[in-house]
């Protein structure tokens, strides 16, 4: 095709004899080699973070659609808004009705040869990777191969890129590549691509429509493509209109009684809510939605400032950057869950990446002599190395727990020996459980459970089968050692720790039996005898952790 000749003709033969185009490949390389070692490492020594069950959820996905069991979940299930009720988790639950995803199926293939967690993750990070040799094709239309090389390096050195991509694996990671693609479509003039691509977009997630209404609304509104921007914008307005108050709630009603309360609740009065009632919420409230803008004010300046610096901030000064990423930033910054949305080092971060770097490209060709002046490509370079700097330093998902204490006061460090031992011990009790059995399990240890039909998270024990009939799972495996380590320092493990000691003196006298024990690790089956020597242990385990059960919490 001749769209995908270009491209490679741009990437190759013009550009391959070139220094900085080897700069790129070499950052690139870099870049996939260091973040798949340290996804691959986190996963495999069990290093719990922030979302370790979503990587248990997407890889279930995963599993169930190679199965023709599309979009099911049991996992999903549990965060349903019907289970948050009391309602029994449900193995062909259908996670559509919570985020409608089917441009997933396009990877489908790569996860029949790597059907794991551990290859969504080096899936992750290859879609990412491949992302920055896009954007590099997309700067070459305007700029020479330097300046080129210099805005995709800064792509591979931005935290809202490195953090995301070394997260547990989550469907906006699709975001820059195909969005990458659809500019330089435009630009290119090949209107199928940014036809297929837009719909692709589109596919991503039910709120992935917001980013495409951002370059829609640029076109329109510098009036480079007055008909394409304003049919993009059409396009994605109603049919993330129609998604959520039409197509989702054929699946579950979690759109209305879960997400939406949860991330613009503050807009509206009900406990539940459609898109179109937040919609009107945010658009009658001006005021509260200032308020919203603005607050919490030290935290939206760090988020911003770390989005800008990378680009040595000529984002701030880029009227093209503040149309291309306006509407996603919008979307951001008046979340409620200030926490999540505002963090540099999960997902959503990554949604305003595509417009900031377009946004700066252009910027760069109406001002291309502040480029030449080795002053400003100094300060540049400095803003790089920073956000490296400040994206290490923060050790983002803990991919570098390994390196970086989780806390500094108090102390809190697992040594890469100690970990190691640990997790020996979490796969020595994992091989006792059969490949098709029913189990639950805590966090961090659920992912690697997560290829077979019926699984929870810990401590859910009943779910609905096949048979439409509700089920005790066979299989239970705790860590109660990671939250031991971690409570220290954060009062919601040591409220976890005690829940789930708690939980598990529960189950040994609900026809569950101990049938093993290693490191602060339990394993109970149902119906199953208890072992001696296991019970000891684990008698012997909690009574050194009383003192710690036996604080009030703060």
């Amino acid at each position: 095709m001749a769209a995908w000749r270009n491209l490679r003709f741009s990437l190759s033969k013009r550009s391959l004899p070139n220094t900085p185009f080897r700069w790129v490949i070499g950052a690139a390389v870099l870049f996939w080699l260091i973040c798949c070692g340290l996804v691959l490492q986190r996963y495999y020594n069990f290093y719990p973070t922030y979302v370790s069950f979503d990587q248990g959820i997407f890889n279930q996905v995963f599993w169930n659609n190679l199965h023709g069991r599309w979009f099911e979940s049991s996992l999903s299930s549990t965060e349903s808004s019907l289970v948050m009720q009391g309602a029994v988790p449900d193995v062909s639950y259908r996670r559509l009705g919570q985020h409608f995803t089917p441009a997933l199926l396009l990877w489908l293939p790569f996860y029949a040869l790597f059907p794991s967690p551990a290859g969504l993750s080096v899936l992750q990070v290859t879609l990412v990777t491949i992302a920055g040799f896009v954007l590099y094709a997309l700067a070459r239309h305007y700029h020479p191969p330097l300046l080129s090389a210099w805005i995709t390096i800064s792509f591979y050195a931005a935290t809202a890129v490195i953090s995301p991509t070394v997260a547990n694996f989550h469907d906006i990671c699709q975001i820059p590549l195909f969005i990458f693609g659809l500019l330089w479509a435009i630009e290119k003039r090949y209107w199928w691509l940014v036809g297929l691509l837009s719909i692709l977009t589109l596919l991503v997630r039910e709120d992935s429509g917001v980013v495409l209404f951002g370059i829609g609304f640029y076109f329109a509104a510098s009036r480079r493509h007055v008909i394409l921007g304003g049919g993009l914008c059409i396009l994605s307005l109603l049919y993330m209109l129609l998604l959520t108050n039409l197509i989702m709630p054929l699946f579950s009603a979690d759109i209305s009684e879960r997400f939406m309360i949860e991330q613009f609740g503050q807009f509206v009065e009900t406990e539940e809510a459609t898109t179109l009632q937040v919609l009107w919420g945010i658009l009658s409230n001006p005021g509260r939605l200032i308020v919203e803008l603005f607050t919490p004010f030290s935290q939206t300046v760090r988020y911003l400032l770390g989005q800008w610096l990378p680009l040595a901030f000529v984002t701030v000064i880029s009227p093209q950057a503040w149309l291309l990423a306006g509407f996603p930033t919008l979307k951001i910054l008046i979340q409620r869950e200030a926490i999540t949305s505002l963090s540099l080092h999960l997902r959503y971060a990554m949604t305003l990446v595509p417009g900031l770097f377009y946004g700066a490209i252009l910027w760069w060709n109406t001002h291309p002599r502040l480029f030449q002046r080795l002053r400003f490509r100094r300060f540049w370079a400095f803003c790089i190395v920073l956000s490296l700097f400040f994206t290490i330093t923060s050790n983002p998902n803990r991919v570098l727990s390994f390196l970086i204490p989780d806390s500094f006061q108090p102390w809190v460090y697992v040594s890469p020996m100690r970990q190691a031992q640990h997790s020996q011990a979490i796969r020595s009790l994992l091989v006792q459980i059969p490949p098709d059995a029913s189990v639950t399990a805590t966090d961090h240890i659920v992912s690697h459970l997560s290829n077979r039909r019926e699984v929870l998270r810990f401590p859910l024990l009943r779910l609905r089968n096949d048979a439409d009939q509700v089920i005790r799972v066979e299989y239970a495996i705790a860590d109660l050692w990671y939250l031991e380590q971690y409570q220290v320092a954060f009062a919601d493990y040591r409220k976890s720790l005690m829940q789930t000691v708690e939980r598990t003196q529960d189950l040994l006298t609900r026809q569950y039996g101990l049938i093993d024990f290693q490191d602060g690790v339990v394993l109970l089956q149902r119906r199953a005898p208890d072992n001696p020597q296991s019970i000891a242990a684990w008698s012997t385990y909690v009574q050194q952790l009383a003192p710690i059960l036996n604080q009030p919490l703060s």
